[in-house]
């Protein structure tokens, strides 16, 4: 540390009562938690890192509160950690030492929906679950979806770019966000709710938000484009004799159902094994064990919708593709075969120490890299196990590595297939966001050119580095 940065130190620790003051007098009790007991609620998310306890908690109601929050942290530079749901896998909720949360849990509500324009305008700390149902209930859809829907918000949703099940038929986060208010580090709000489709007036500064992480600007409101709502589904469980069968299943997919496929999720067998047989986490609804399972949703236009299902798997069959599977007849058939899916969520407690990957190459690697992933893993004693699960039409797989618990051991397996990942041209996380954990792995998907460029936007909009420091940088 040089004379500089002990002296910004030295500083912001003087100002750390001052700020508290003065944070205090503008929002009162309501808006502002300072007791130890609750700030401690409030300094991790679901990563596993664990955060240093804030100086404090500000709550703000409106946008002026934000703005006006901001400011205050920004004449003392103090640095800011936007919160709300804590539901991220990435640490990018989790507090460093010296800073404060900012947590727009009471900025929540649908602000307006708008059925001809198919739109929907609603606060950042609006449960993702809360815009769904909304939108249901005008015969329309919010597609983004996740297993974390319930506590997940609209402003976490956006600030990492969400993905989920159904970016295949409808794209991550990006794509359904038509307009976003967004305050900055020193306080300007930038607003531009508007529900314009085609606007080409300029740069389309909303990109800039979303998918940065708060690093750039804390989310306060956002219009979210809707789509028709088709209220029923088919879903099928294939079994398959491994990987690249599954891209053959997706090319005949996209020819007999097109842009009706809404989920298209693969397990390997290590996943299925470990989840329906060494673990009561889900029930097989299959005979034997196969080389892959394919899950596979689409869009049901009528009652003929599975017939359709029927003919395609009888096509598959003949083709040597699909060796068993398994139509849902009904929501209860529909939601057991989906647990078999979303027990990933569940499977901490029973896989124990483990590193959960969040990677992305592309669709037609994807079978390619986890064979390689695996080879690597098996010469190395520091890895105890590896189940693997994800969609299969975005190339987006959840790698989950079991490990003694040691930090050396996570380094070992880290830096091996990071490294694996940049040999295949990949992204060191697909949906997940980078966080403070995934920091320093950013140049394993990043040329210097864009590491370089992607700083030098966050130094112009942010100087003094107080939005969510230690996110998505490693150092700045």
């Amino acid at each position: 540390m040089d004379q500089t940065d002990i002296q910004q130190v030295s500083q912001q620790d003087t100002a750390q009562p001052d700020v508290i003051e003065a944070l205090a007098q503008v929002f009162g009790p309501a808006g502002i938690l300072t007791s130890p007991e609750d700030c401690a609620r409030y300094a991790s998310d679901q990563s596993g890192l664990h955060g240093t306890p804030p100086l404090a908690v500000i709550r703000p109601a409106s946008v002026h509160d934000v703005s006006e929050a901001m400011a205050i942290c920004s004449r003392y530079r103090i640095g800011v950690v936007p919160q709300v749901g804590r539901t991220g896998l990435s640490g990018g909720a989790c507090s460093p030492q010296g800073t404060v949360v900012l947590s727009t849990e009471r900025m929540t509500g649908i602000i307006e929906l708008d059925r001809d324009a198919m739109t929907l305008t609603a606060w950042a700390g609006t449960p993702l679950e809360t815009v769904q149902e909304a939108a249901r209930e005008a015969g329309l859809d919010y597609p983004v979806d996740i297993g974390a829907r319930g506590s997940a918000t609209i402003g976490g949703t956006i600030a990492t770019n969400a993905g989920g099940i159904r970016v295949l038929q409808h794209g991550m986060t990006r794509a359904n966000v038509l307009g976003l208010e967004a305050v900055l580090a020193d306080g300007a709000v930038v607003s531009r709710l508007s529900k314009t489709v085609k606007d080409n007036s300029g740069f389309d500064l909303k990109h800039m938000f979303i998918g940065s992480e708060g690093t750039l600007g804390i989310v306060t409101r956002a219009v979210l484009q809707l789509r028709r709502h088709v209220p029923q589904s088919a879903l099928a469980l294939f079994a398959l004799p491994d990987h690249a069968a599954a891209l053959k299943c997706l090319t005949a997919a996209r020819q007999r159902f097109g842009s009706r496929i809404t989920a298209f999720e693969g397990m390997w067998p290590d996943y299925w094994d470990f989840v329906c047989h060494k673990t009561s986490l889900a029930t097989s609804r299959l005979d034997g064990r196969y080389g892959f399972y394919l899950l596979i949703e689409v869009e049901a236009e009528g009652p003929e919708s599975e017939a359709e299902l029927e003919a395609f798997f009888a096509d598959l069959f003949e083709a040597d593709l699909a060796q068993d599977g398994v139509l849902a007849k009904s929501i209860s058939e529909m939601r057991a075969l989906w647990q078999v899916r979303e027990a990933v969520g569940e499977v901490d407690d029973d896989f124990g120490h483990h590193i959960n990957f969040d990677i992305g190459v592309s669709p037609s690697a994807l079978g390619g890299f986890c064979d390689a992933a695996d080879i690597l893993l098996a010469d190395m004693p520091e890895a105890l196990g590896v189940i693997k699960v994800g969609h299969v039409g975005d190339g987006n797989v959840h790698l989950l590595v079991a490990h003694d618990g040691s930090h050396a051991a996570e380094e070992s397996i880290e830096a091996a297939i990071y490294g694996l990942l940049r040999d295949w041209d990949g992204a060191v996380t697909a949906e997940h966001g980078i966080g403070r954990i995934k920091a320093r792995w950013m140049d394993h998907s990043r040329s210097p050119q864009e590491l370089a460029l992607m700083r030098g936007l966050k130094a112009q909009m942010d100087p003094q580095g107080i939005l969510n420091p230690g996110a998505l940088f490693d150092q700045i």
